[in-house]
């Protein structure tokens, strides 16, 4: 029984770390009602969905492997199967670029578990209401439970406080900031990842292939095509 008990909370943990705090809203919810099942089925979970209207309409799918890993083919396997199933829904009127992509090095942060996967890393951070006296946060991840993240701000203004705690629940955005140690710490968790040395998917990719962590902006090769 005691076993159960234990297995069933962390299951729930498990659950609540990979739950996205930050959902999108209007036609972008819609789209990811749409994709995030394809995505499931396929072996990937999403990441943020966004449609823009730079370069004409843009809609933009950010996905990765459960093990935070992405490449090429991977983004190519997406698009071929989120199309189809964009088109018989079609939530966007008119035409659009579909863009399959990695969240890249200096990723978003939308899950409970990526602020636990990316603890001690400068991270920006914007809130629907004002926590202690402002909005808009940068600093060190250091400490994370269920409900929110505590950041050590590197950059101190007058007044305010250099230790915050955010709740998850007014996070509107949040996305690491791109430092030569966090280019480092990403190529290393992807190399470990794809030698073994960590536990995670099976990747399909061989070694050499471009993945989310391979450099900066390579976004595993921002896969598109028109709809």
């Amino acid at each position: 029984m005691s076993e159960q008990l234990d297995t069933a909370q962390t299951n729930a943990a498990e659950a609540v770390a990979d739950t996205r705090i930050i959902r999108e809203t209007g036609v972008d919810a819609k789209v990811a009602a749409i994709v995030q099942p394809v995505l499931q089925v396929l072996g990937f979970r999403l990441v943020r969905v966004r449609l823009s209207g730079l370069n004409g309409a843009t809609l933009q799918i950010m996905a990765e492997r459960f093990d935070g890993t992405m490449t090429v083919e991977d983004c190519e396997l997406i698009s071929r199967n989120v199309s189809p199933a964009l088109d018989v829904d079609d939530p966007i009127s008119g035409k659009y670029h579909l863009e399959v992509s990695s969240p890249g090095i200096d990723r978003p942060l939308v899950r409970v578990s990526d602020f636990a996967d990316w603890s001690g890393h400068l991270a920006r951070i914007e809130t629907s209401m004002i926590i202690n006296g402002r909005k808009k946060f940068r600093g060190k991840i250091t400490t994370h439970d269920d409900e929110g993240v505590t950041i050590e701000n590197d950059q101190v203004a007058y007044g305010h406080e250099q230790v915050v705690t955010i709740p998850y629940d007014v996070i509107s955005d949040a996305r690491l900031v791109l430092t030569d140690d966090l280019i480092r710490d990403a190529l290393r968790k992807d190399k470990d990842l794809r030698e073994g040395r960590i536990p995670g998917d099976e990747l399909s990719g061989e070694p050499g292939e471009v993945s989310g962590t391979d450099a900066d902006d390579a976004e595993a090769g921002d896969v598109g095509e028109e709809n």
